[in-house]
């Protein structure tokens, strides 16, 4: 089993970062959160992460990464996915148009494949009802 984790920018839906890893750790999501913090350098001030409340985001060691970059975090009621559902629906439809049509030779191609997906097919290929059918790339750039 591998474990994906993302952040989705919702002003636009686009896949902001993406990592995938063995194990569900407070370390997979400190990296996910790093990379999305180098990958979008205008926008550090303020920002605030809904996540739901997996022990990867509740960690002592994540709770203070978040602090040290100022990333206000926000978490959804126990039991309660609606609360996320932009991430519900991304995992969603990672697994349904990419993951899960697939049996996957390497470890390596899998991470190619979720990766390639998130930054190129759903960012730049896929339109969003959310986005007036637009890409996210297409709703960021019209603004």
């Amino acid at each position: 089993m591998r474990y994906n984790c993302s952040i989705v920018d919702l002003y636009d839906r686009s896949v902001i970062a993406s990592v995938t890893d063995r194990r569900i750790t407070s370390g997979l999501a400190i990296r996910t959160l790093t990379k999305a913090l180098e990958s979008q350098p205008q926008i550090k001030e303020e920002l605030i992460l809904h996540s739901d409340q997996g022990s990867q985001y509740t960690s002592k060691a994540f709770v203070e990464f978040c602090e040290s970059v100022h990333v206000s975090q926000s978490m959804s009621k126990a039991g309660s996915p609606y609360d996320n559902a932009p991430m519900e629906r991304y995992f969603n439809t990672l697994k349904n148009e990419c993951v899960n049509l697939y049996e996957f030779q390497t470890e390596e191609a899998l991470y190619q494949a979720v990766e390639e997906f998130a930054y190129v097919t759903y960012n730049h290929v896929r339109p969003h009802s959310y986005n007036g059918y637009r890409t996210p790339y297409q709703a960021r750039t019209a603004s």
